[in-house]
């Protein structure tokens, strides 16, 4: 959701969000659709792709106690370096 302050999100922005949505769970692995979480808000292409349990799950989420992301070992950067070679890896398809 984006504040009224916001800048408008780029094309480019847009389509780089949209192809984050369509891999699998950066943490997990569940399968698409993703949630494109941000990093930092209004920074659109350092966003990682989360199911929503593992973004927004009060017990396994980023934004909950983040239980999931303790068992895999990983922070938001390892999370982002996991989608960046997901979306590579597509593009070199």
């Amino acid at each position: 959701m984006r504040t009224k302050n916001a800048k408008a999100i780029t094309p480019a922005e847009h389509d780089h969000m949209e192809a984050v949505k369509w891999l699998p769970c950066s943490v997990c692995d569940a399968p698409p659709p993703s949630d494109a979480h941000h990093i930092n808000q209004g920074q659109h292409f350092t966003t990682v792709a989360l199911c929503k349990d593992c973004h927004q799950g009060s017990f396994n989420g980023w934004h909950g106690q983040k239980r999931m992301w303790t068992v895999m070992k990983m922070d938001e950067l390892a999370a982002l370096n996991v989608t960046l070679r997901r979306l590579n890896q597509r593009k070199a398809a």
